[in-house]
Formats: structure tokens, C-alpha cells, sequence
């Protein structure tokens, strides 16, 4: 038997050495051996991998529903807010395995996702969300400070007051100059009243302004209210394109302004383009996420570093995780709208 094992190992080790003749013993062995099927290793090989996914996917569904507090994301030109949250919530569920076969017989658990502050579709920039106990926190968003830079038209108006809206009229502009403008921003600087657009998220019996007139419906503008503009400054005028950078407070519309500059150079314009670039400690540079980093640890980690940047009232206490194996994922969807100059939390589940 020494010798059997001897030769094996030896035949294992050198490919050139040489064959050992059958004996009647080592046949008897060999036949009575069965050799593992490849197609057996492979299902134990899938068997494998499909349990150390379920394992990376429950531990990823564990550190989703453990996230709680505020961030920001970079949302682009094209989606309305609620649709680049809706966006990010299917990405997140997605990298969780969320929801799964699985998990139907389990606890159900709610996933709270929730931003402030809307950004029309045409605009760009910083998009402040909230997750899990950070929704909580979301109206602070609303009322505090936003900073914008605004291109403005002149001699052109539009139904939506920027430049995807049909054009209702045109003016002269050539006689403008840059004093002129910089002469009137500060009649818009400070506690000022503001006609808010026809096309906006205020509703008239519980539909949207913006939804009425798409349909065609007679609707009128509402009354002006109070806002304020902490700053407004002119920072290129190449006619008859002007740029602005505006910091404010929250309902005020840009697009308002805009057009009401216009009518005072006794002339009109409308937004061509509108950049966020900052909502209360939050900075398109600094913290806004891009859609590439939407995924659970990078949130993580802009959680971690954003709760240093809000008021010590306002900041979460990490909370312990849940168990991801007695717990599936729902979501609910909290958007704040600031409809009649107060904050009006929607949820949708």
C-alpha cells in the first residue's frame, strides 16, 4: 500500500514520470470510487455564491435601514425633484437586494426617503434629502438660507417665466446697460413682497398651480407675499444675457425675480439657465453627491461628514441598527412643499 501511495504522489508531482501498471487492486479501488462530476462541483460552486450574495445583501439591508440624517445629492437638468428621489430610493433598494422572495413572510420595516426644498425640472443643483429620523429635519431645510446663479433673458417672456415656457412677449433691450441694472437690485434686497409664478407647486383646491395650467384651466396669480433676499449681485452682463448670484430665504422664486427685474428696466426676461449652489450648510461643490455615488456606504460616509455641518439642536444620535433578517424594506416618500408660505409635509408610501 506504501508503494501505491508512493507512486501516486509521485505521478502527481511529475508529469513526465512513468505510468505505474494497473494492478487487479488498484482497478478494484478506482472502480469502486466514483469520480465528483463537474457538474456536481458546479452547483456547490452557485450553491456557494448565492448564500454569500443573500449574506452581502443582508448586511447591506441592515446599513440601509440604520441610515439616518441629512445629505445632499447633485440633481441635473431634466427630472423633477420627486423624480431623481425616486431615482435614489431604487438604486439603494436595489444594491440591498430589496425587495426580495425571501423576505415577504418577514416584519415589515419602513424606509423613509424625503427631500426639501424643490428644484424645478429645468434647474440644477443642490438637493437636500433626508433618510430615515433626517426627515424629521427636513423643514429646517425649508426656512433656511439658499444661495442660486441665475442667467437671466432680457427682451423675451415666457408663460412659465424661463426659457422652457412659450414666449408671451418681446421688448427692446439694447438701451440697457450694466448701471442700470446694478442701479435696481436694491429694490429686490431685503424683506420685499413677491408674486409667486403660475407655474409652481401652490395649489388652488388641492391641485398644483403648474398641473391647472398645463391642462389649459383659467387660473389666477396668487397674492404676493413676503420673502427675503439676504443678497442679490450682478456678476456678468453680456446683452441680453445677465448673470446673477442671489441668496435668499425660503419661497422665494427666482424666476420672479427674474421677471420682475425686467419689467422694472421697463424691458422683460425670463431664467435661461438656474443653479443651486447652496441650501443651508450644504454646497454644490463640497457635498453634493453625484448619481455615481449614490450607493449605501457612499451615503454613509456624506451622513457622518454632514452631521457636523448642522446645528447641535438638530443633529441625530446614532441610532443602533436593525436586524436585516427579521426585517423587510418599505418605502415612504416625504416631500415638502412651500405651498401658502408654510411647509406642508406630503408622504406617499
Amino acid at each position: 500500500m506504501a508503494a501505491a501511495e508512493a507512486a501516486v504522489l509521485s505521478s502527481s508531482l511529475d508529469t513526465d514520470a512513468a505510468p505505474v501498471p494497473e494492478t487487479a487492486g488498484t482497478a478494484a479501488a478506482t472502480a469502486a470510487t466514483p469520480p465528483v462530476s463537474a457538474a456536481a462541483a458546479a452547483v456547490a460552486a452557485a450553491a456557494r455564491t448565492r448564500s454569500e450574495a443573500r449574506g452581502s445583501k443582508a448586511a447591506l439591508a441592515t446599513k440601509l435601514l440604520s441610515l439616518s440624517g441629512v445629505f445632499a445629492v447633485h440633481k441635473p437638468k431634466g427630472p423633477t425633484s420627486a423624480e431623481l428621489l425616486n431615482r435614489l430610493k431604487e438604486k439603494l433598494l436595489a444594491e440591498a437586494g430589496m425587495p426580495s422572495p425571501e423576505w415577504t413572510k418577514r416584519k415589515k420595516q419602513t424606509l423613509k426617503i424625503g427631500h426639501g426644498g424643490t428644484l424645478d425640472s429645468a434647474a440644477r443643483g443642490v438637493l437636500v434629502v433626508g433618510i430615515g429620523r433626517g426627515t424629521k429635519m427636513l423643514t429646517s431645510m425649508l426656512s433656511g438660507s439658499k444661495r442660486y446663479v441665475a442667467i437671466g433673458e432680457l427682451g423675451r417672456a415666457t408663460d412659465t417665466l424661463d426659457s422652457t415656457g412659450k414666449v408671451t412677449e418681446e421688448k427692446p433691450y439694447d438701451k440697457i446697460t450694466q448701471e442700470d441694472i446694478e442701479g435696481i437690485l436694491q429694490k429686490f434686497t431685503g424683506n420685499i413682497m413677491q408674486v409667486p409664478p403660475l407655474y409652481s407647486a401652490l395649489k388652488k383646491d388641492g391641485q398644483r398651480l403648474s398641473t391647472l395650467m398645463k391642462r389649459g384651466e383659467a387660473v389666477e396669480a396668487k397674492p404676493a407675499r413676503p420673502v427675503t433676499v439676504y443678497s442679490l449681485s450682478l456678476q456678468k452682463f453680456q446683452p441680453p444675457f445677465f448673470t446673477l448670484d442671489v441668496e435668499c430665504g425660503g419661497g422665494f422664486y427666482i424666476r420672479s425675480l427674474v421677471s420682475d427685474i425686467g419689467k422694472e428696466l421697463s424691458s422683460c426676461a425670463n431664467v435661461l439657465e438656474l443653479t443651486r449652489t447652496k441650501q443651508g450648510p450644504f454646497t454644490l461643490e463640497e457635498h453634493a453627491l453625484p448619481e455615481d455615488k449614490w450607493t449605501i456606504d457612499d451615503i454613509a460616509q456624506s451622513l457622518e461628514h454632514c452631521s457636523s455641518l448642522l446645528p447641535a439642536e438638530l443633529a441625530l444620535k446614532k441610532s443602533k441598527p436593525e436586524e436585516s433578517n427579521e426585517h423587510i424594506l418599505s418605502c415612504e416618500y416625504i416631500t415638502l412643499d412651500e405651498t401658502k408660505g408654510e411647509d406642508a409635509i406630503i408622504k406617499t408610501c
